[in-house]
């Protein structure tokens, strides 16, 4: 019940006899292995054979049939891959997942319902009732309202940290329970770009692995795993989806961490679970223990699986990616330009600009770009943000980001809105802050935009 590589989705996929703990390369084995970015957006993940069909087809099947009771139970023990529900796994699924995780440069990789299921599931997967995380606080909201809020009622402490502190002071948040170190690449909706580097050793340096939710800048723009990140999260419903058809969520892990090498804190890979024999997951699965008990385990028990029509979706904006976050990125570039210009604009956070603290690890980082995703404060504070938005015409007011369509959105009113006055502090989300979505427009049609509603808020 892992994730392996598809050849015929109508046959193959249920006839296959292979051993469940024999490695399979997450990439296309038909592609050149150097295949640039751009290509496996196209190519990557799926591998049609002679008469297949051209295109991923939609396995829109919650079942699976087998000619033998002993077939379905070697899946049900793990001691072969398959499918037969899916609420588990599905084929179309699990192509979409192997394109990601070979975008992403990783191991294995699972979809999920949504980002926020993602999340949850990379924690849960390696934490308990009685257990820590570390995590950078300037986060999206609902990751931060599942952290601080969520997870504490399952008995599971977050301490929220300065992204930009020493790694000293970061250090002093750990504990001998905590599990996992957290941040996003470039963050919701702050845009502030995480030292991955300084985040991975300390880490390390700790015996847990660093979790990094890659959902704004995209593996086109940053690989999180090139920088020392062991597992990846993203919210596919942003900029893989593109086009703001389809919720979902993908987990990717790199096989880098060592889950032996600290076993005392990981029980739930190292020793057996009852639930399947008294299987050790990594024993018997090497480097994709991690996803497989998150499929085996978690999936099974929570569901949350990303239906194979969204999946579907999820690959068609998968294969313009590369092409639509190199306009995206010149468009919000164009943008934080004329804002920073404007004498009605009191601040921009942009890390593309010259001018923002983060504009060092941008090019570190994300040396093609960051995203389309920008944030500015207006002179006057929040009821001048709130009149410039509602003057936009063009421009929508939406609870989504990262399509490709311009949306603004005022985080304190709206996504951060469940937070109190410090939280939104620590969070990086000043109260004028508006989060400016930058689509795949005209530029010079946004800017007009812009332009025009600036005027009708600060007219006379």
């Amino acid at each position: 019940m892992i994730a392996r590589p598809i050849s015929n989705l109508y046959i193959e996929h249920y006839q296959r006899k292979e051993m469940a703990g024999i490695p399979i390369p997450c990439r296309n084995m038909k592609m050149n292995k150097n295949a640039k970015i751009e290509t496996i957006c196209v190519q990557g993940g799926y591998e049609p054979q002679n008469g297949d069909p051209r295109i991923l087809p939609i396995i829109q099947s919650t079942t699976f049939k087998y000619d033998s009771s002993d077939d379905m139970g070697k899946l049900f023990d793990l001691e072969a891959s398959g499918y037969f529900y899916s609420r588990l796994q599905n084929p179309t699924c699990d192509t979409v997942a192997k394109k990601i995780c070979e975008l992403e440069g990783g191991v294995a990789a699972m979809l999920t319902g949504s980002g926020q299921a993602a999340n949850f599931y990379a924690m849960f997967n390696i934490a308990g009732a009685g257990d820590h995380i570390v995590s950078s606080a300037p986060i999206y909201g609902g990751t931060s309202n599942l952290f601080t809020v969520t997870m504490k009622k399952m008995g599971i402490e977050v301490t929220l940290v300065d992204p930009d502190a020493s790694e000293e002071e970061i250090a002093k948040a750990f504990r001998p329970n905590t599990k996992a170190l957290f941040g996003e690449t470039i963050s919701n909706p702050s845009c502030i770009v995480l030292d991955i580097e300084k985040f991975a050793r300390i880490a390390h340096s700790h015996g847990v692995p660093l979790i990094i939710d890659n959902t704004f800048a995209t593996p086109v723009n940053c690989r999180p795993f090139d920088f020392g990140a062991d597992i990846v999260v993203h919210s596919t419903t942003k900029y893989m989806d593109g086009h703001a058809m389809a919720v979902g969520g993908c987990i990717v892990d790199s096989g880098n961490f060592d889950w032996n090498a600290h076993a005392d804190k990981f029980p739930g890979l190292t020793t057996p679970d009852e639930s399947y024999h008294g299987i050790i997951y990594t024993e018997r699965f090497g480097k994709l223990g991690y996803i497989t008990k998150a499929t085996a385990q978690l999936m099974r028990d929570l569901g949350s699986i990303q239906s194979p029509q969204s999946a579907f979706l999820l690959n068609v904006g998968l294969e313009t990616l590369a092409l639509r976050m190199e306009r995206h990125c010149y468009n919000a570039q164009k943008v934080a330009e004329f804002l920073e210009a404007n004498e009605h604009v009191a601040w921009v956070s942009y890390p593309g600009l010259a001018s923002s603290k983060y504009h060092a690890l941008a090019e570190k980082y994300c040396p093609k770009g960051t995203c389309g995703v920008l944030a500015f404060g207006l002179k006057g504070g929040r009821d001048t943000a709130v009149k410039f938005m509602d003057s936009l015409k063009m421009i929508a007011i939406v609870t989504h980001v990262a399509d490709v369509r311009s949306c603004v959105l005022h985080p304190a009113s709206h996504t951060h809105r469940q937070l109190t006055e410090q939280q939104l502090i620590e969070a990086g989300v000043q109260p004028d802050l508006i989060r400016f979505s930058v689509g795949i427009e005209h530029v010079d049609d946004i800017l007009a935009d812009v332009q025009q509603a600036l005027d009708a808020a600060y007219k006379a």
